[in-house]
């Protein structure tokens, strides 16, 4: 069984707005995870399982924009921590740098608004890190991108039950 299916047995013993503030937390699941589980599953509503969603999303923004630092300087010290953040922050500088220079902030905006998996908010913070985004941009490049991901997560599952609907 996924771990997703695991998480949602263990989850359903508390109330649905909790349980989809806690899955929206994770980095597994994000809001893209847990808005098609709060409409289809838990029955909520779109409105409430939008801001729902969207506040738990943002739960471990904070935290991650304050602690990535200190945290990578700590595993920098020993070898294998540093080849693998000299190794991250080359590669990730290299592919990206060109777009982040030229839009900043919105390009980490449009990151965390395409609902795609490894595009969310803990990534967001990640990306944020390695391009050296200040704490105060970054959290509303966040933050913007979350709004956007929640609205286009609730349309298609809107429009994807809607869908299964008229083809039951």
């Amino acid at each position: 069984m996924p771990f997703e299916e695991q998480l949602i047995e263990l989850l359903v013993s508390i109330p649905s707005w909790f349980a989809t503030i806690i899955l929206s937390a994770l980095p597994i699941s994000e809001l893209r995870g847990s808005i098609p589980i709060a409409i289809g599953v838990y029955g909520l509503g779109p409105i409430e399982t939008y801001f729902l969603a969207v506040l738990g999303n943002l739960i471990p923004v904070i935290p991650l924009l304050l602690f990535l630092e200190p945290v990578s300087t700590f595993l920098r010290r020993f070898k294998v921590g540093d080849i693998f953040f000299t190794w991250l922050f080359t590669r990730t500088r290299q592919k990206h740098s060109e777009r982040m220079d030229k839009y900043g902030p919105l390009a980490l905006t449009l990151f965390v608004a395409i609902p795609l998996p490894v595009t969310g908010a803990w990534t967001g913070c990640a990306a944020a890190f390695v391009f050296g985004i200040k704490f105060r941009q970054a959290l509303l490049a966040i933050f913007a991108g979350l709004l956007i991901a929640g609205i286009v997560v609730t349309l298609v599952t809107l429009a994807g039950m809607g869908a299964l609907e008229i083809l039951n």
